[in-house]
């Protein structure tokens, strides 16, 4: 059940839809129905790994020595995530999860990016009103954008991505 839905996300078919996962696994409705009882329970499952891959980018990029380069290392990270995974923008946009494991990866997440961004913070890299779930919802921005872009997506991922960076920088203050 879970190599043919992967397999329906890598193709970049996100519907998920149950009766169809259950026809191409070769069992029944029932089975998968068991054990995810909704197409949400289902792509929560799914995009774990990624969440774990995200998760591992924020604590790299706050050990990185410069937190303005960190910050652009883990929102590269993210768009490529994203784009490697079509449901992961999703979860990262949810309001709200129902696996145990995504609220809790999730969460541990938002911890790691606060920390980076507490680090950009103090280093005059990033706006004191940007949040973890800031963050979040403008990459799921990016991440469409970037899509929506088709064969032109590599040249504009990094465009987007430096605007993205220089709109996150705190305003400079006007000279008087």
């Amino acid at each position: 059940m879970l190599a043919v839905a992967r397999r329906a996300l890598s193709q970049g078919d996100a519907s998920l839809q149950l009766n169809d996962i259950a026809r191409q696994a070769g069992v029944g409705v029932g089975t998968v129905y068991r054990h995810f009882p909704t197409r949400q329970a289902l792509l929560e499952t799914l995009v774990n790994e990624p969440l774990r891959q995200l998760l591992e980018a924020a604590r790299a990029a706050s050990a990185e020595g410069d937190s303005a380069d960190g910050l652009r290392t883990f929102l590269r990270a993210t768009l490529d995530l994203q784009l490697a995974d079509i449901g992961l923008a999703e979860i990262l946009a949810a309001g709200d999860l129902g696996q145990q494991d995504t609220v809790h990866l999730r969460q541990e997440l938002d911890d790691a990016v606060e920390a980076l961004l507490a680090m950009c913070r103090t280093a005059g890299a990033v706006r004191k009103d940007v949040t973890p779930e800031d963050l979040r919802r403008l990459m799921c921005g990016i991440e469409h954008a970037v899509r929506a872009a088709g064969d032109d997506f590599p040249s504009l991922a990094g465009q987007y991505l430096e605007i993205l960076a220089d709109g996150l920088r705190p305003p400079r203050a006007s000279a008087g």
